[in-house]
């Protein structure tokens, strides 16, 4: 590797990292990331990696357990405000919570 690429390399972390400090960018827990590649719906993901049961979960959002159960597994899609609630209490975003697999 070349002085000027390594220079490149520094200059490119040092802003990505001074983005994040902003709030400009996130990132993703890789416990997350692996298991959702790995084919696990994302909202169960997120649950798993804040810790939280199903019933624990479902009642910081005022949904019973199997609604959120059936969203985990893919039997159903959730409503948009139930989505959103669950975002909030697991402290992600919509789009983090909404990950669908493609067919």
């Amino acid at each position: 590797m070349t002085k000027l690429s390594d220079d490149e390399d520094v200059r490119d972390f040092d802003r990505i990292s001074a983005a994040i400090e902003r709030g400009d960018e996130e990132t993703l827990p890789a416990e997350v990331v692996h298991a959702i590649l790995d084919g696990e719906n994302s909202i169960k993901a997120w649950r798993e990696y804040r810790g939280l049961t199903q019933q624990q979960l479902a009642d910081s959002v005022d949904i019973s357990k199997p609604y959120l159960s059936q969203i985990e597994t893919g039997k159903r899609t959730g409503m948009p405000e139930t989505l959103s609630a669950i975002a909030k209490a697991l402290s992600i975003t919509l789009d983090q919570a909404v990950i669908f697999e493609e067919d």
